[in-house]
């Protein structure tokens, strides 16, 4: 099997990879039937010289290849026609932008197999840079939270050099007392929740929380039956909200007067309940001045998140009489800043792409090397040969098949 890593082309351009130099090395050397080759590109974060320096062969045709890995979505136009890509195709959900993208893989007969759809059986995730999206949003959000206060300083995770000297900024701040609600389960959380050990931010109870206050700083992790109750029965069961999440409400706003910093982790789509109403913003005992909406989906789970932000500008001010996007890092108590950068990892891509890759190798190659009709790679392949297939039949008008 010849594989290829494509050049990012979409712009802003991206800089992770899904292979590290060493990593594909690694992979061609523990499977003897795999090549891989790499597309030259002047963006990536590991160099064409890098990845020449392990062996690995640069070229500017990718066409002889089987398989194509990418990260962000591929241009329509440089889209090859029957081929197989692994990529980030943001299409699962019917996004609107990306319709004729999804339009493209049909007329195309391209094989899509989406990173997004790769799950095991129980439905959960098996690869994504979530982590990493975890780890520099929660950054991002201690970072504004000093810098609107004036309390304290720290770099922008994309100034500096990986994701250990990151934490080494962490051995001498100290923080002050505010609380920090964190929401989700997932891999975005998990590096939320690792940068609240590195900063020796302490866990407490969510009734905690609600009850009491302290004199250093504190988290509390809403997920479940702590965020979502049923609408008739106030009980939370985790499979039914799962298929029926239209039926559950948020606990959220309980906490809203306490809370001073938000970091949002959660998986979101129009059919689970919002964390809170935008016009919550406006009640006296509203108390958040900063939201980090990690998994940023606009006019989703956070109201107040009227569009992505960028890594070069990544945070923006809501007024809260009247709801309109404003200058942040404002001395005032009527503006909350929102921090909503959509593309997280790529602040420490070396970091992060390493992380993808070692899971890749780990899940997914082996599946893929036992072909297609493997059940993890046919759960994700949304199209083949011209067709949707039956787990996305759903996409059909999108697809206009």
């Amino acid at each position: 099997m010849l594989i290829g890593l494509i050049r990012e082309r979409k712009n802003p351009p991206d800089t992770r990879v899904p292979f590290t130099p060493k990593q594909c090395a690694d992979v061609m050397n523990q499977y003897p039937e795999v090549r891989i080759i790499v597309e030259s590109s002047p963006d990536r974060c590991y160099s064409d010289a890098e990845y020449l320096a392990e062996g690995i062969e640069i070229v500017t045709d990718m066409s002889a290849c089987d398989v194509l890995l990418g990260v962000k979505e591929v241009p329509i136009d440089h889209l090859i026609n029957g081929k197989t890509y692994f990529f980030f195709s943001h299409t699962k959900k019917l996004q609107a932008y990306n319709r004729p993208l999804m339009q493209a893989f049909i007329a195309k007969k391209i094989r899509m197999i989406d990173y997004e759809c790769l799950t095991h059986t129980d439905g959960q995730r098996i690869l994504g840079f979530g982590f990493f999206a975890g780890v520099v949003g929660a950054h991002n959000g201690i970072l504004t939270f000093g810098k609107k206060h004036g309390l304290y300083n720290l770099p922008q995770a994309h100034e500096i050099k990986n994701y250990a000297e990151l934490l080494a900024f962490y051995d001498h701040l100290k923080l002050p007392n505010f609380k920090i609600a964190v929401t989700g389960s997932g891999k975005v959380t998990s590096g939320i929740l690792e940068i609240m050990s590195h900063l020796d931010i302490q866990s407490i109870e969510p009734g905690d929380f609600i009850s009491k206050e302290y004199s250093y700083p504190v988290y509390t992790h809403l997920k479940g039956g702590y965020l979502y109750q049923h609408k008739v029965t106030k009980s939370y069961n985790r499979d039914e909200f799962h298929l029926h999440p239209e039926k559950y409400e948020s606990l959220f706003p309980q906490y809203l007067p306490h809370t001073d910093l938000l970091l949002n982790g959660i998986y979101w789509d129009k059919k689970i309940p919002r964390l809170f109403e935008k016009t919550d913003v406006q009640n006296t005992d509203f108390r958040m001045s900063v939201v980090a909406d990690i998994t940023c989906d606009t006019d989703g789970s956070v109201p107040i998140n009227v569009g992505s932000s960028t890594i070069a500008d990544p945070v923006y001010g809501i007024d809260k009489k009247t709801l309109s996007k404003v200058a942040p890092f404002q001395d005032s108590s009527e503006v909350i800043d929102v921090m909503a950068v959509d593309n997280l990892p790529n602040e420490l891509p070396r970091d992060a792409s390493k992380y993808f890759g070692a899971h890749f190798e780990k899940y997914i190659l082996q599946a893929l090397l036992e072909g297609y009709d493997h059940d993890i790679i046919k759960r994700a392949t949304i199209c083949a040969e011209g067709h949707l297939t039956e787990p996305y039949y759903y996409m059909k008008e999108y697809a206009c098949e």
